[in-house]
């Protein structure tokens, strides 16, 4: 009787053996901004004004961002130095800077249930001209509308001035 022999081999195969490396390069960049700063430079003022006689109502008296009065109407009479609100804001330069001016209630300071609203007249944003100090300014204006029978009196108020990038 013959005998055979046989031999089995076990073969080993290595998948995923090492292939070539892929690289891909990327632009990392970061901006680092200063921290806004506001500061009131000056109060707005829209002068004195005189009511004219009889019955009438929707007079206007307004200051724009530029110092620009207008007291167009026949039943009132404006005078007086008038001044807008301006602001100064120091940051990054070249940031813009959104700006949020709300209207402002006025209060008459001789009896306070009578008020008048301001309607303000503010940039909605700059961009700022330098680093830091000495920062960029910016002016608010504003408008009321007063009536034959709004009392007269001092009316005072504050404005409400906020300042984002």
């Amino acid at each position: 009787m013959k005998r055979t022999l046989v031999t089995l081999a076990c073969l080993s195969v290595a998948v995923g053996g090492r292939a070539d490396a892929a690289t891909a390069v990327a632009q990392v960049t970061a901006q680092g901004t200063k921290p806004l700063i506001l500061a009131k430079v000056q109060d707005l003022d829209l002068g004195s004004v005189t009511l004219g006689s009889g019955v009438w109502s929707n007079a206007t008296v307004s200051l724009s961002q530029a110092g620009v009065l207008s007291c167009a109407n026949a039943n009132i009479t404006c005078t007086g130095a008038t001044t807008v609100a301006t602001y100064n804001v120091q940051g990054s330069k070249q940031q813009p800077v959104q700006i949020s001016a709300p209207n402002v209630t006025l209060v008459n300071q001789s009896d306070s249930s009578q008020t008048l609203t301001l309607v303000t007249n503010a940039p909605a944003s700059i961009l700022l001209e330098n680093n830091g100090f000495p920062g960029s300014n910016f002016s608010i204006g504003g408008s009321v509308t007063i009536n034959s029978t709004t009392p007269a009196g001092t009316y005072v108020g504050t404005f409400n001035v906020t300042v984002d990038y």
